[in-house]
């Protein structure tokens, strides 16, 4: 007979998400929107929650443009990451296996100045820097591929 500790298991849910590489190039060199979140001050990528009708794109276009302050355009798909994460305490716990859809976005008009109040910071950073300053492998890897493919000979 198998043994139990008593505990109720804990509830897993699916989350999915989307955000961009949003880019504009200047003075020959591409930059990035990148937030600052969180009390660790985390540098992200722009992201959110896919909500009720939306689509993922649609999702990554208003999450840039709230965090990042930016309209942007979807230019290419780049990754879609997943992973798990546990949130809560006690009996409350909740296990999430995540999907977060990426999409290469251009710049088209507004500014980082503009973000909304679930970030403490926004701007616009070389991607070279950006790569080597965002606070998870995940994104540091979409983020390389969003720069070889705008560094790249077009075919």
């Amino acid at each position: 007979m198998p043994r139990t500790t008593g505990k109720p298991a804990v509830e897993t849910r699916r989350q999915v998400s989307a955000g961009g590489v949003a880019y504009r190039k200047k003075k020959g060199r591409i930059e990035v929107a990148l937030i600052r979140v969180g009390p660790d001050n985390r540098w992200q990528l722009p992201k959110g929650i896919v909500d009720d009708g939306e689509s993922p794109s649609e999702t990554a276009i208003r999450e840039v443009r709230e965090e990042a302050g930016i309209h942007a355009e979807i230019i290419d798909e780049l990754e879609t990451i997943e992973y798990w994460y546990v949130s809560g305490k006690g009996d409350s716990r909740v296990r999430f296996h995540k999907y977060v859809h990426f999409f290469l976005m251009k710049y088209i008009s507004g500014s980082t100045d503009d973000h909304d109040f679930e970030v403490e910071e926004a701007r616009m950073v070389e991607i070279e820097k950006a790569i080597s300053v965002l606070s998870f492998e995940s994104e540091r890897k979409v983020a390389e591929m969003a720069r070889q493919r705008l560094t790249s000979p077009a075919k």
